[in-house]
């Protein structure tokens, strides 16, 4: 597809989505999972019968998981300070992609996910409601963050509470962006510890990807990473003098860039052999020329949403072996999508209390093993977001992992495991088609 054809397509899907969204005002809501026969189910369901169960946690907190749908349910949560590729936008406008995000947890992982956007701007005050939620969720879903204060609020939350928090725009990002990126090797035919990479953007995604790089095998050294004011290396004195509050930055810049090299994009992509770019939405970000200059049979991911730094077909013209974005109506889908559901299938089904790196790594290699080896192909790094295995596979490898460095509350065998979230995914989106062909969403 020329790339004037794949603006006009991408300005023809923002118009189509603003009419649905006014038509249907959002795209969750909450239905009842129990039968109400009469007005009689109500003294079970609620007083005088609730009281039962009440008192049953009081005496076991535990039991919170038996008796309520804590053990299914999470936060999706976010100030709204960088959605997507759009930036600062505030808690509002963050909140139709919360809902999105609601939506791909029900459907794609059976998991009953609660948008909150919240109007808090400094890390303390959100660290402290978030902790307070922990009552009432199975999980947390930090989201649209921005950074350093990310950093902060992940750490300070993972430390602190019992339950499984994680910023899909970290460990989410990276896990897709890492399983796509093994098959893309594999489809090339090079090796993840004998490639250069380029990292465009040092945010959130590319610094936890830098940290899921380092854990598969690729060379530190040979990593070239660049913000927005240019390739980071030990000279970047900017960012030792902003430490604690950059130490990311600053761990990036004493272990990679092996050769020293300096100067902003373009010089980050010369002779790489992979870019892989988490910046603001383009296009433009990066330029045609400078992916003629990569590698051989270079590899491209431009994974800003909605509009990714370069369009695709530029780049492919520009000598791109495979190109990657964020965007499902262009080919290989990278996108988080792949990933989260099935993830927190798998910590929700053993009660875990944490998501690790490990953990993520799990699934990102169960994820690239989701594509059938006679469909890898340059168009075909990844498997479609409909693909109905890939949830219940990546929850299990999760799940796995969380049970093997014990974080797991309860304890289930790989089958098991299989047959639970594969019933618990196969009800969410039977659930949706009943209420569609009954016209009830039309």
């Amino acid at each position: 597809m020329p790339a004037s054809d794949q603006r006009g397509e991408a300005a023809r899907a923002d118009a189509e989505s603003l009419r649905l969204h006014a038509r249907y005002r959002g795209k969750v809501q909450t239905m009842p999972k129990c039968p109400v026969n009469g007005l009689d189910d109500f003294n079970v369901w609620y007083s005088p019968g609730v009281a039962a169960p009440c008192r049953e946690i009081r005496s076991n907190a535990d039991a919170v998981y038996s008796y309520t749908n804590k053990g299914n349910c999470i936060a999706v949560v976010s100030d709204g300070s960088r959605v997507l590729g759009l930036g600062d936008i505030g808690p509002a406008a963050g909140l139709p992609v919360m809902e999105g995000k609601a939506l791909l947890f029900k459907y794609l992982g059976g998991v009953d996910a609660v948008p909150l956007c919240l109007s808090v701007s400094d890390p303390e005050s959100l660290i402290a409601v978030v902790r307070a939620l922990e009552p009432s969720f199975g999980g947390i879903n930090l989201e649209d963050i921005a950074q350093p204060k990310c950093f902060r609020i992940l750490g300070a939350l993972r430390d602190s509470m019992n339950i499984p928090v994680w910023h899909d725009d970290q460990q989410g990002s990276a896990a897709v962006a890492v399983a796509g990126l093994l098959n893309a090797l594999r489809v090339v035919g090079k090796e993840r510890g004998r490639v250069r990479i380029a990292l465009i953007g040092m945010g959130a995604a590319n610094y936890a990807t830098y940290r899921l790089l380092k854990a598969v095998g690729v060379d530190p050294g040979s990593i070239v990473a660049c913000d927005s004011t240019g390739i980071l290396h030990r000279g970047r004195a900017d960012i030792e003098a902003r430490q604690p509050a950059l130490d990311h930055k600053w761990r990036v810049c004493c272990e990679t860039n092996a050769d020293g090299i300096v100067g902003g994009i373009a010089e980050t992509m010369r002779g790489a052999d992979v870019c892989i770019a988490f910046t603001r939405s383009g296009p433009g970000i990066i330029a045609p020329e400078w992916v003629k200059a990569m590698a051989a049979d270079a590899i491209v991911f431009a994974s800003a949403n909605p509009v990714p730094e370069i369009w695709p077909q530029d780049a492919t013209n520009a000598g791109a072996a495979i190109v990657a974005t964020g965007r499902g109506d262009f080919p290989n889908q990278v996108n988080n999508a792949l990933v989260f559901p099935g993830i927190f299938r798998g910590v929700l089904d053993v009660r875990a209390r944490a998501i690790s790196d490990e953990m993520a790594i799990a699934a990102a290699l169960e994820l690239a093993g989701c594509v059938d080896e006679n469909r890898l192909g340059r168009d075909h790094i990844l498997p479609p977001l409909n693909d109905p295995m890939v949830a219940p596979r990546v929850a299990v490898a999760t799940a796995m992992k969380a049970q093997e460095q014990g974080f797991a509350r309860i304890t289930l065998t790989r089958a098991a495991l299989l047959v639970s979230a594969s019933a618990t995914i196969r009800a969410a989106r039977q659930a949706t088609e009943t209420l569609m062909n009954a016209e009830l969403i039309s």
